[in-house]
């Protein structure tokens, strides 16, 4: 049985939540002189701390209800809430898997909190097989998972998801920062079935918004409760809030970028077939695609050199990289580089 009271660390129990001024007066009229902000000028006021108005505009947009969403500072905030709330560093552990997003290395690390990394099988999904001896040990607090999965772009078996979760007493993360790229349903509608679960989406990929610097987290309200007892009061700016309520408000906008952006990333995986320096695409549910070629570094430095510049994953991913789908005349700049390279490569032997 989950207990989220035994999960969240003993120094987060006694922790007294700094109070800023907003906490104390939440109207929005009046002559304030309680926050020791400048009087004068348009961006001299502190944001709301916990982002009323566009949790009720996420609300309406995700369905899900205001208080159990949770708004951080992009997506790596949230990662990092997750481990200074429920892993004590130096004895806890959390677990991931690779090939996977490397920030969540990088936050257990910040943490002291060792991670237990399992390689994905040869499909890039779970073996389930392989996590159920880990899922008793005590000092497990965290799971964290990506789906669909950054580097390889592929959603992970939504069976073996949820059999993870059920079984498992600390808390699952699950990374969906790619979903509206794909056509799998998303796990936020199962948050009140799973009380350990928390779903991460964000608003810098297929909103296009990623300097703005926002993510999301849907999870029970206890779990919010302690999420805005850490983090920092202020932690997204007016300015930022107010550009994504913008955004959100014109859904047409949206649509339409993501289904080009799958268009193209149809068409880019038949025409990367064609090229015989690329020996594997593999299928994809986000705005990238993994491509196995024949020797990963020099491809790298190749489209480097021309200007185009893609992501080598040949340390988590033998001889491959990761190209992000972009407009139409980008990705044709690119097919037209590799042709050239693969002649090239033709002519030498």
């Amino acid at each position: 049985m989950f207990d989220l009271e035994k999960v969240v660390r003993p120094n987060v129990r006694r922790l007294t939540p700094y109070s800023c001024a907003r906490d104390d007066y939440k109207g929005k009229e009046g002559i304030f002189l309680d926050a020791n902000e400048n009087p004068f000028g348009t961006l001299n006021r502190y944001p709301d701390p916990y982002q009323n108005e566009l949790k009720k505009a996420v609300s309406r947009l995700k369905g899900i209800p205001a208080e159990k969403i949770f708004l951080g500072n992009g997506s790596d905030e949230i990662i990092d809430l997750c481990f200074r709330i429920f892993c004590v560093p130096g004895s806890d552990k959390a677990l991931s898997f690779s090939p996977s997003y490397g920030m969540y290395q990088v936050s257990a690390a910040a943490n002291d909190v060792n991670i237990i990394s399992i390689p994905l099988d040869q499909n890039f999904q779970i073996d389930m097989k392989s996590v159920i001896p880990f899922l008793s040990d005590k000092n497990l607090k965290l799971l964290l998972i990506c789906s669909p999965n950054n580097p390889t772009g592929n959603s992970m078996n939504r069976v073996t998801l949820e059999r993870i979760i059920y079984r498992f007493n600390g808390i699952v993360l699950i990374d969906e920062a790619y979903i509206d790229f794909s056509d799998k349903s998303s796990l936020k509608d199962s948050i009140d079935r799973y009380p350990n679960l928390i779903v991460m989406q964000t608003f810098s990929k297929a909103y296009g918004l990623a300097s703005v610097r926002v993510g999301m987290a849907f999870a029970s309200t206890e779990i919010v409760r302690w999420f805005n007892k850490v983090k920092p009061p202020y932690n997204i700016s007016t300015v930022n809030q107010k550009t994504i309520l913008r955004r959100i408000a014109n859904r047409s906008y949206f649509n339409g970028q993501v289904r080009k952006i799958r268009t193209e990333r149809g068409r880019m995986a038949e025409e990367l077939k064609k090229i015989s320096i690329v020996k594997k695409v593999w299928p994809s549910d986000a705005n990238f695609l993994l491509v196995r070629v024949n020797d990963a570094v020099a491809t790298y430095n190749y489209l480097a050199e021309n200007k185009i510049i893609v992501r080598n994953r040949h340390s988590v991913a033998e001889n491959c990289l990761r190209i992000t789908i972009g407009t139409r005349r980008e990705n044709d700049s690119l097919l037209k580089a590799l042709k050239k390279k693969d002649n090239e490569e033709s002519t030498v032997y």
